[in-house]
C-alpha cells in the first residue's frame, strides 16, 4: 500500500497524496447526524448500548488503590438498584493501578463481547508522551504483565508535527510488539492522536491513516487532558479512515473518542455517527469506545427516567 519501505520519505508520500479533508462538508454532516431524533424504545436501545461502550475512567495523579477499587465496583454494578443494568466494556487506569483493577475484578475480568470486563491501562508516558523509547517499551510491558488488556498510547505529537512520520510509526510498531504476553498473544492498543494538538483535520487524518498503518487496533481522539478533546466532526473523520481502511483491506479497526463526552444526549450523537459511516457493526466493544467517567451517571439517570417515568437526583447514582 505504501508502496516501499516506511521510511520517512514514503510515509510522506502516502500521507500527503491523501486527499484533502473538505473541513465544511465534514462539519456540515457531523451536525446533520447529530441532529436524528430517538424514539422511545431505540433510546432504550440506545442508553444500554452505551453502557457496553464505556471505558469507566479515572486518570488522576491523587488516584489511590481505594478509589480504583470502588471504580471497578461501579463497573461491576453500575445501578445497584437495576439488576438489568449492562457492564461497561472496561476500566481505564494508570498502569501502576493496573493490578489492583485486576484484584478487584476478579471473575468479572474478561472480554466484554463476552461478559467480562476489560482493564485498559494509559502507558507511554501519558499524556505527554515525553519519554524515552525504553521507558515507553517499559511502561507498556510493566502494564501488560501486570493483566492489562488494552494499551492506549500517546503518540509523539512533536515529532508527527515536524513531519518526522517515521519516528512515529516505528515508535507504534514497537509499543504494538510489546503488547506481546508470554502466551503469544497480544493486549489491544489503541493510539491517542490527541487531536486537539493537531490543529488540522488533514493531520487528523493523516495521523490516523499512520497509527492504523503501523499495527494500531484502535485510534482515539484524546487523552481528556487537552482542549478541544473529542468532537463529533473529528470522530466522523476518524469513522470515515476506518471505513476506507475497512473497504481496502477488510479489516476493522476501532474508534475511541474521549473527553467532553458527559451527556447521554451527546454520547446518542456519536452511536448515530458510528451507524451512518461504518455500519452498526461497529457498535460493539471490540470497535466503539467512550472514553468517560461522569458519561455513565447521566445514561444511569436517562435509564430510570425510562423505567420509573420520572427523573431522579444525582443522589442516586453513585458519585464517581
Amino acid at each position: 500500500m505504501l508502496g516501499g519501505e516506511p521510511d520517512n520519505a514514503t510515509l510522506r508520500r502516502f500521507l500527503h497524496g491523501l486527499p484533502g479533508v473538505d473541513a465544511v462538508g465534514l462539519e456540515q454532516r457531523s451536525a446533520a447526524l447529530g441532529t436524528r431524533s430517538i424514539k422511545t424504545t431505540s433510546k432504550a436501545w440506545a442508553l444500554d448500548t452505551i453502557v457496553r461502550l464505556i471505558d469507566l475512567t479515572t486518570l488522576e495523579g491523587a488516584d489511590t488503590p481505594g478509589k480504583v477499587r470502588s471504580l471497578v465496583a461501579k463497573a461491576m454494578n453500575p445501578d445497584a438498584s437495576d439488576p438489568t443494568t449492562p457492564l461497561v466494556a472496561a476500566v481505564c487506569v494508570y498502569g501502576d493501578m493496573v493490578p489492583y483493577a485486576v484484584d478487584a475484578l476478579g471473575a468479572r475480568h474478561g472480554d466484554p463481547d463476552h461478559g467480562g470486563i476489560s482493564v485498559a491501562a494509559v502507558a507511554t508516558a501519558f499524556p505527554s508522551g515525553r519519554s524515552s523509547m525504553a521507558i515507553k517499551l517499559a511502561d507498556t510491558r510493566e502494564a501488560v504483565a501486570a493483566g492489562a488488556d488494552e494499551i492506549d498510547m500517546v503518540i509523539d505529537r512533536g515529532a508527527f508535527l515536524s513531519g518526522n512520520y517515521a519516528l512515529v510509526f516505528e515508535q507504534i510498531v514497537r509499543v504494538k510488539e510489546a503488547c506481546r504476553r508470554e502466551d503469544g498473544s497480544y493486549a489491544s492498543l489503541k493510539v491517542i492522536l490527541e487531536t486537539g494538538e493537531l490543529s488540522t483535520y488533514d493531520n487528523i487524518k493523516r495521523a490516523s491513516w499512520l497509527a492504523i498503518l503501523a499495527g494500531g487496533d484502535f485510534i482515539k481522539t484524546s487523552t481528556g487532558k487537552v482542549a478541544p478533546a473529542a468532537t463529533l466532526p473529528v470522530t466522523l473523520l476518524m469513522l470515515e479512515v476506518v471505513r476506507d481502511w475497512y473497504r481496502l483491506t477488510g479489516e476493522k479497526i476501532g474508534v475511541k473518542p474521549a473527553g467532553g463526552i458527559r451527556t447521554s444526549k451527546d454520547a446518542i450523537k456519536y452511536l448515530v455517527l458510528v451507524a451512518e459511516t461504518v455500519g452498526e457493526d461497529w457498535l460493539q466493544p471490540h470497535l466503539f469506545r467512550f472514553g468517560a467517567s461522569s458519561l455513565l451517571n447521566d445514561v444511569l439517570l436517562q435509564r430510570q427516567k425510562l423505567r420509573t417515568g420520572h427523573y431522579s437526583g444525582p443522589d442516586y447514582v453513585t458519585i464517581d
